[in-house]
């Protein structure tokens, strides 16, 4: 063998993944057809589910020291134009509020880290620095594609080709993870399709009549039908206070389709605009649609100007035999709600851990068939939410009148109206806690429920205190100070919170060559939260007996 696993695609996903198998101790080659990391503002916010993972892999330090302020606002703004008037704000806790929060509550309602406002541009290469400097395991080929792969009984076969050179080299694995995007190689040659919800199938949902009202104005006047594509710009300008007239704000939202995103909250920023069918990107001037959508002309340079395609896919299966699937390979989803990256990071975890059971041999191939029957579910169920976003934003789109630009009381009637509507329709993709972290794997072969009763109600937007089996363990910290997730061992962890005899586990373990840390922990308030004497934590955080 070349190396134990081959990763194809140095994005985050593949990156992460690389991380897990380096606090495995399995070897991996990765290959990154780009030179570099990536260019593009694919994403702009880390949840807390995710930084406690990173947390766990030692980076999240690394990623805050590039991301945005904790202290900095977490605010969302609808507004008629960033020149004109404000409709509607949901404010948040600041990020080192919610820090503040998690602590003095102390009942597993929070993730033992909050989120994190970072562009992946920062992401990547951050993650890339820290593999390069502390994973010795990892050895990182960006400027490598994957062209071709075989697999047999024993291992994989794959061609990769420098991407510049032209120069072919064969690599053997025992396993391939595919962690190569939306138009993974990997996917296509297992013969793999996506189950899709088509863009356009949200927009019939809104209602014909709501559909000729939509506030793509051209539109409306003209009777074009929109496309399924987006437009982004992506910019710099000098102008920062102009882009905060309403305060220091995350998101700028525009009944008219547009978002603007803050990047830094210093001078560098995102446009999304909608595109009708009739518009040919080719034809833009990145610079004049920045204007139109902002309502004047300002000082700024773009960066980088394309169309993109919303697409929410799902994969039929995840991988078969020694070549699995995460991230974008299985799951497209909108942007809106951040379940692209986010997911793609537990994919990662999950994939991780079993390709290093069984390189390492204590763990078998169906527990391949297990990662699939716990992370279908959360793709199908993220990208869900994620499309049920875009329909509330359509639908506030919908509501959309010419007036609320006037400076005049007709003017603000139309605005004060279409404002209290955003505010009734609420914005549940920013407080959405439970699809974040609340995810239960209670129908997976490698979760033991010993026959109790459901799991707790699910609630989008809470987060439950429990250990039911198949929930990631509550964060919670223990009278020393110490969090309970700092604990926990690479592999499995037993929590013990009163004396009991747990020799015959432990020998039990030991004659499956099965990985197992005992931790003994003597705290009331955990031992209350966690509800039961032992518990059999897995590496991905999750109770699985």
């Amino acid at each position: 063998m070349d190396t134990q696993v081959l990763i194809a695609g140095g994005g985050p996903v593949g990156l992460i993944t690389a991380l897990e198998l380096n606090k495995q101790g399995v070897k991996a080659i990765l290959i990154e057809r780009n030179p570099t990391t990536t260019k593009h503002p694919k994403m702009d916010i880390t949840n807390g589910r995710s930084m406690e993972l990173f947390r766990r892999w030692g980076v999240h330090e690394d990623l805050r020291a590039v991301a945005v302020p904790e202290e900095n606002p977490f605010r969302v703004i609808w507004v008629s134009a960033v020149a004109e008037h404000e409709l509607a704000r949901f404010d948040y806790p600041t990020f080192a509020d919610y820090r503040k929060q998690a602590k003095a509550s102390n009942n597993g309602t929070h993730t033992l880290e909050p989120g994190m406002r970072v562009s992946q541009i920062l992401v990547e290469p951050c993650i890339k620095n820290f593999i390069e400097k502390n994973c010795p395991n990892i050895d990182m080929r960006f400027g490598w594609k994957l062209n071709t792969f075989v697999q047999d009984e024993d291992s994989i076969t794959a061609t990769i080709q420098h991407t510049e050179t032209g120069e072919e080299k064969k690599i053997r694995a025992l396993y391939l993870a595919g962690c190569d995007g939306a138009g993974s190689i990997t996917r296509r040659t297992l013969g793999i399709e996506y189950e899709n919800i088509p863009f356009t199938a949200l927009i019939k949902r809104i209602g014909l009549w709501n559909l000729l009202k939509m506030g793509f104005r051209d539109f409306r006047r003209g009777l074009k039908a929109p496309s399924e594509q987006m437009y982004m710009i992506h910019f710099t300008s000098p102008e920062l206070n102009f882009f905060e007239r309403f305060g220091t704000v995350w998101h700028l939202q525009s009944p008219n389709g547009s978002t603007i995103i803050s990047q830094n909250d210093k001078d560098t920023w995102t446009l999304h605009v909608p595109m009708r069918r009739d518009q040919d990107p080719k034809n833009f001037d990145a610079k004049q649609i920045l204007y139109k959508h902002i309502g004047k002309e300002f000082e700024c340079t773009i960066l980088q100007a394309n169309a993109w395609k919303p697409r929410l896919s799902v994969a039929r299966n995840f991988g078969k035999g020694r070549v699995w699937l995460a991230g974008d390979a299985v799951r497209q989803v909108i942007p809106s709600g951040g379940y692209g990256m986010n997911t793609g990071v537990g994919d990662a975890l999950a994939l991780g851990w079993v390709l290093a059971a069984n390189v390492q041999g204590w763990g078998m191939p169906k527990l391949f068939e297990a990662y699939e029957t716990e992370r279908h579910p959360v793709a199908v169920r993220n990208r869900n939410a994620s499309a049920d976003y875009a329909l509330i934003r359509l639908d506030i789109i919908a509501k959309y009148v010419d007036a609320i630009h006037l400076d005049n009381a007709k003017g603000e009637t139309a605005r004060e109206k279409l404002g209290q509507y955003i505010i009734d329709r609420g914005n549940l993709e920013n407080e959405a806690i439970g699809i974040e972290a609340g995810y239960c794997y209670n129908n997976s072969p490698v979760i033991c429920t010993n026959g109790e009763s459901k799991p707790p109600s699910f609630k989008k937007d809470k987060l439950q205190a429990s250990t039911y089996p198949g929930l990631r363990i509550p964060a919670i910290w223990l009278q020393d100070g110490r969090a309970i997730h700092d604990l926990l061992s690479d592999q499995f962890t037993l929590i013990r919170f009163v004396d009991m005899d747990i020799v015959t586990f432990e020998d039990a373990a030991k004659e499956k060559g099965f990985p197992l840390t005992v931790l003994d922990i003597r705290d009331d308030h955990a031992a209350r939260i966690y509800e039961k004497n032992l518990i059999l934590v897995r590496p991905d955080q999750h109770v699985c007996w």
